[in-house]
């Protein structure tokens, strides 16, 4: 690092290319050997964590050590020269590489992140997807997240197009492939799939769905449905129960019959119809309320219940399997990782593929009632990633995460979590991908935080551009719907 003695004379043999001192202070000339004298050198510039405002003053980064003679100054390219939010111009080093450099630091970051990048596409004029028109260099605090409307995540489905069945076989369904380079849609099948990926790795979530929907009694009589959520360890679970309001802690529910089953009010809820061997699993004692409908519960033995369904289902399928995926391996979830329900053993055998282990809870399912999507709070779900799978995964040359929940934990990773543990991490847009490269993804349900992270990954309008064709195009939406790649 040079002193501020040595570097007083490089400045001063240099013509100036400005007649004035710039009038914002994250402006330089096209001269790269002139920068605003103001700004000093080889000092770390650190920022207070700010609200976001109407207008942020941008204040230059550390651009390290001061070249010796006319090297154009370190940096990364960006891909495009977008405006920010508020259309202003980003600080822009050009050299005789005509490449532009963003080394603007932004609110909320205490300095520029070099660390790990890919390069990023989003929807063109999409400002809430800004970030994916550049490589990521920012986000050493992780990322701001953009103030959003929940009302953004709504559009309207036809009730024809929400699927009852799964199609026969797996990967008959229908595949709708997008590619943001290019920005060209085509219609494929599921089975398409090898053919259109390009050395990637496969990334799956091995979780399996449990049978946790419970048809239980009151000592009164009254019909209970209790759908166990979590496994707490021991004979502990976190479990939901219909109707809330008339238990207590301490009541015990014994199992009983489907005749009088207890309908779900709540979009959240799972649908009272059980597979086969739908009812059962042993008694249940009501051990704490945790609001919201939701007990820590002691089950007697294994569960034994039906598998849950949606309540936009309203069939039962034939096969209990059908809601669980080819290479399930894990008991824990609420909650099919349904973007997986379209593999068959032949067709995974043709991909390259890893496995991570998240266990779906139904708060991932759960819609927004919040006013804005910040507001929303989401519990978290246990994660798993063995030491060989994460490495593997973080040195593939391309990575495509198959369903929202691998996507989770993948970046839960490339954030810096630990190989197992809970994942609380929301994905919005303005979020910055740093190893998922590739989606695939059923169509989800209006004001979901699977619908926010789609439109965090592909755009916005992009997003409502492929669920308007997607509709228009008569595909099947939902858990036993169709499927869509964005490469």
């Amino acid at each position: 690092m040079l002193d501020d003695g040595a570097l007083q004379p490089l400045l001063e043999t240099r013509e100036p290319g400005l007649d004035a001192v710039p009038s914002r202070g994250d402006e330089v000339d096209e001269d790269p050997e002139v920068v605003d004298p103001r700004v000093p050198f080889g000092e770390e510039l650190l920022l207070e964590a700010l609200e976001a405002s109407q207008r942020l003053v941008h204040a230059a980064a550390n651009l390290g050590e001061a070249p010796a003679h006319g090297d154009d100054l370190p940096g990364d390219p960006v891909a495009h020269r977008d405006r920010d939010l508020l259309r202003e111009r980003l600080l822009e080093i050009v050299g005789d590489t005509r490449e532009a450099h963003d080394l603007r630091a932004r609110a909320l970051e205490r300095r520029v992140e070099t660390g790990a990048r890919h390069a990023l596409a989003g929807a063109a004029g999409d400002p809430l997807s800004c970030p994916f028109q550049c490589f990521g260099v920012h986000g050493a605090q992780g990322y701001a997240r953009r103030r959003m409307r929940s009302s953004e995540l709504d559009y309207d489905l036809p009730a024809e197009l929400v699927a009852q069945r799964p199609v026969e076989p797996r990967d008959a369904s229908r595949l709708l492939v997008h590619d943001r380079v290019t920005g060209v849609t085509r219609h494929r099948s599921f089975a398409d799939l090898p053919g259109e990926l390009d050395g990637h790795l496969v990334v799956v979530n091995d979780t399996r769905v449990v049978p946790a929907r419970l048809a239980l009694r009151r000592a009164s009589g009254g019909a209970v449905e209790v759908l166990l959520l979590e496994h707490l360890g021991q004979d502990r679970w976190e479990a939901l129960a219909r109707p809330a309001r008339r238990l207590r802690a301490g009541e015990l529910l014994r199992a009983g019959g489907d005749d009088d089953p207890v309908r779900a009010d709540n979009a959240c809820v799972t649908s009272t119809q059980g597979l086969s061997g739908g009812a059962g699993g042993g008694s249940v004692e009501l051990l704490d309320a945790l609001g919201g409908g939701r007990w820590r519960v002691r089950l007697e033995g294994e569960p034994h219940g039906g598998v849950p369904l949606p309540p936009y289902i309203h069939e039962t399928p034939d096969d209990p399997e059908r809601y669980q995926t080819v290479y399930g391996a894990h008991s824990g979830s609420a909650a099919a990782p349904t973007a997986g329900l379209h593999f068959t053993p032949e067709l995974l055998a043709r991909l390259d593929h890893e496995r991570v282990t998240l266990h779906v809870g139904l708060d991932t399912f759960r819609p927004l009632t919040t006013d804005t999507v910040e507001e929303h709070a989401l519990h978290g779900e246990r994660y798993s990633v063995t030491p060989a799978a994460w490495e593997r995964i973080a040195s593939a040359r391309k990575v495509l995460a198959v369903g929202t929940t691998t996507t989770r934990v993948v970046e839960t990773l490339a954030c810096g979590g630990p190989l197992e543990g809970r994942s609380h991490l929301f994905v919005t847009p303005g979020f910055a991908f740093r190893r998922v490269d590739t989606l695939l993804t059923n169509f989800h349900l209006p004001r979901t935080t699977l619908l926010a992270l789609v439109m965090a990954f592909v755009g916005i309008e992009t997003t409502r551009e492929l669920y308007a064709l997607a509709i228009r195009e008569r595909y099947r939406f939902y858990s036993f719907g169709d499927a869509m790649l964005i490469l």
